[in-house]
């Protein structure tokens, strides 16, 4: 009989408290389906990003797992997210590109439906941090953010948590625009046929990407007319649409543009379930970056029309930090700032 002593012992009990090898979590995925959950309806930038890395990142996973993308649509990514955060698998089988409103939602108590806890998530990598625009159509008579100021403007979004409503309510409030914000379409493609139609004049934001991708032709043919960027600077294709930074406000006011400048960086960003083991959170990262340098994918990207300006896992994880963890002062004003009010309507009720 082979004798153990006790230092074999407590070599054995300590490889039994070990977190397994990333050769055990490569070996998970083998034969495995995975989901990209969606939080809008078919169409649009969110969809149509998380269906370009649903067709490629499987192949960059140890076991090639299939990815499936489904669609989960409302409140603006709430039901999204609180169902991967509270009911989805905590085992690296769902990714998913989050609402970018939600870190703002978060760290400014918005709306209680939102269950979640974003700085739980596992975040995986963001797509492309792009500037958001707020546009018109182009036979709107708003032309121009100062002639938004001066006359109400007719501004389709979707839910309460999405930031095509706080983007147009922090406008209004900040920058004294008066748009009438109509929430309640259930996605960025009906917004836009919406505009089409004349039924609003414009929409509450969308990124240059999100428009490079989905409605190229809407750029391309001058359909839409930017009327403001945010982000860190202005897109090198539109030089002459005003940025939010650049915005002459109030000193006590500067740290609010500030704020939501980088919340815009959080752009296409995709995480897994909290929870999942730290083994295959590594694994997935690493596929997320694997797969944008993939040449099939990147002709794929290309064939959309589709921006990638990646960030990687740990920098994403620590940007969504920031954002929910802002001084309290900048916080406090900023919930005052984005509550709902009367320049806010739901579809189908009348203004009194």
């Amino acid at each position: 009989m082979r004798l153990i002593t006790g230092l074999g012992l407590a070599a054995t009990a300590l490889a039994l408290t070990l977190p397994p090898l990333a050769a055990s979590a490569a070996d998970f995925y083998k034969g495995k389906t995975m989901r990209f959950i969606i939080r809008t309806p078919p169409g649009g930038d969110y969809d149509s990003y998380s269906r370009l890395f649903a067709r490629h990142m499987g192949k960059h996973i140890p076991g090639n797992p299939n990815i499936r993308p489904e669609n989960m649509t409302g409140g603006g990514g709430i039901i999204a997210a609180n169902y991967i955060a509270l009911v989805g698998p905590k085992d690296g089988t769902i990714l998913s590109i989050i609402s970018q409103g939600l870190p703002i939602d978060q760290a400014l108590k918005i709306n209680k439906s939102l269950r979640a806890d974003l700085r739980k998530f596992n975040w995986i990598g963001n797509i492309v941090d792009s500037n958001q625009l707020l546009v018109v159509w182009h036979t709107a008579k708003t032309k121009t953010l100062e002639q938004a100021k001066q006359r109400e403007t007719t501004i389709g979004s979707t839910g309460a948590g999405s930031v095509s409503v706080q983007l147009p309510t922090f406008y209004n409030r900040i920058l004294g625009t008066k748009f009438k914000i109509i929430a309640g379409y259930r996605g960025g493609q009906a917004v836009d046929l919406a505009m089409e139609k004349g039924e609003v004049e414009g929409r509450g934001t969308n990124p240059l990407s999100g428009y490079k991708t989905s409605k190229p032709h809407y750029l391309r043919d001058r359909l839409i007319i930017p009327l403001i960027q945010v982000g860190l600077k202005k897109e090198p294709e539109l030089p002459d649409v005003p940025l939010l930074l650049d915005q002459p406000v109030p000193a006590k006011d500067k740290p609010l543009l500030e704020f939501m400048s980088n919340a815009v960086a959080v752009g296409r960003s995709v995480a897994t379930s909290p929870g999942v083991p730290a083994d295959r959170v590594e694994i997935l990262r690493k596929a997320f970056l694997d797969t944008i340098k993939d040449p099939a994918f990147m002709t794929d990207a290309k064939k959309m029309s589709a921006v990638i300006r990646e960030s990687n896992g740990p920098d994403t994880a620590a940007l969504i930090n920031r954002i929910i963890d802002a001084p309290q002062e900048v916080r406090d004003r900023m919930a005052e700032v984005l509550k709902p009010g009367a320049d806010l309507l739901m579809r189908g009720k009348k203004k009194k």
